[in-house]
């Protein structure tokens, strides 16, 4: 059989309808008795996931990891975390999936690695200025003997974003301290990265999600701005550490790899940006899609359901891509809570992103009152609605 035939009867775009189901393996399903759900768990219930009528499991981290966060802080690229299973599962896995003609999507952590990582442990032991530092981004400090910060940057998840090495250098860690960031100027990343998703792809993975997907351009000047500066910037594309420009020519290396498959590999961006900057991820030339996080940041209301729908078809046009949806994930107190708790109204934008439900997680469930018939009856509504439109479905 000729490439062109074999083209001809693989469905290249099955990504642009998909309802893709989330799977957070470490709690999915044990599938050997230790208490620790495991990727032998996900191969066991496949048949449940085909009786649910998905088209692809999302798969969350897998791999070695400390758990700082998740699993998002990630010890190695390349492999599995013994807890969870082997490469052997993982193969067996993928292969079971495709046999039950549902496709596979993994978690890829490109901001940011572990502190515990290979590389990150060698530029802890090597001088400044050494190659090891290069593939992370070092700072010296303020004051005479370096004591003091580079700048007054909080990480997003609390506390300082800039973390000393005891020799006068600090690593810069946008989220926890355990998860410095790359430096995506470096073309050792950069080409290690590629060898991540061949890597991946050779085994079968049928696409990838990519976490803080618009992370990874960073230009930071040798005079770095206060954080007051910083937080006012709009995105024009030109912000030190958010949705640079550049940042579309490390996802078009990224779809020249994926187009050596076929059918191609897709991707989905995670992208916290403005409606107006989301297209260039999901294009064609990118990562193929991006998600749209505009319905988990609405209330249950007919009129902000039909604005954000009809917004996100008119990008999809744009980009050329199809549109997704999104009511759940990791990030989120899930819908049928937030469906059940008081309505946000007025919204922080600031605020409002993945905020929802967190003061009632705090009180332990307390505060304020849940309605949770309520909050089921919207959710089942909602995931109807979501399930109906045009695009792909993310659960």
């Amino acid at each position: 059989m000729t490439d062109s035939m074999i083209n001809a009867q693989v469905d290249h775009s099955w990504w642009r309808q998909a309802a893709v189901y989330q799977i957070y393996p470490r709690s999915f399903a044990d599938g050997n008795g230790d208490g620790i759900g495991d990727l032998r768990g996900v191969i066991n219930r496949i048949d449940h996931l085909r009786a649910l009528g998905v088209d692809a499991v999302w798969l969350s981290p897998f791999y070695p990891s400390a758990l700082a966060d998740g699993g998002y802080d990630v010890d190695d690229y390349r492999d599995i975390d013994p807890l969870l299973g082997t490469l052997a599962d993982f193969d067996e896995l993928t292969a079971r999936l495709h046999e039950a003609g549902l496709k596979m999507i993994i978690d890829l952590v490109p901001n940011h690695s572990s502190d515990r990582h290979v590389w990150f442990q060698e530029a802890l032991a090597a001088p400044k200025g050494s190659p090891a530092r290069a593939r992370y981004i070092f700072r010296d400090g303020l004051g005479p003997d370096g004591s003091e910060p580079p700048a007054d940057w909080p990480s997003i998840f609390g506390g300082p974003a800039w973390e000393p090495v005891g020799d006068g250098q600090w690593y810069l860690h946008l989220f926890a301290k355990e998860q410095p960031d790359l430096n995506w100027d470096n073309p050792e990343v950069r080409a290690d990265f590629l060898h991540t998703l061949r890597f991946w792809s050779d085994r079968g993975v049928d696409g990838f999600r990519v976490d803080v997907a618009h992370g990874l351009a960073k230009q930071l000047p040798a005079e770095l701005p206060p954080w007051s500066e910083l937080r006012t910037r709009t995105g024009d594309g030109q912000h030190p550490l958010w949705d640079r420009d550049e940042v579309h020519d490390i996802y078009a290396e990224w779809r020249a790899v994926f187009n050596e498959y076929t059918p191609p590999r897709t991707a989905v961006a995670e992208a916290w940006v403005d409606a107006d900057r989301r297209p260039p991820y999901a294009s064609a030339e990118g990562l193929g899609q991006a998600f749209n996080f505009d319905l988990l940041q609405s209330d249950y209301d007919a009129s902000e359901f039909r604005t954000v729908i009809t917004e996100n078809l008119e990008l999809a046009g744009r980009s050329g891509s199809s549109t997704t949806w999104v009511l759940s994930n990791h990030d989120v107190v899930r819908h049928p809570t937030r469906y059940g708790l008081p309505a946000l109204g007025a919204k922080d934008p600031e605020e409002v992103i993945a905020k929802h439900g967190a003061d009632w997680l705090r009180s332990g469930g307390t505060e304020p009152e849940l309605d949770r018939e309520l909050g089921l009856r919207r959710a089942r509504a909602a995931t109807l609605v979501e399930l109906a439109l045009p695009g792909s479905a993310y659960l």
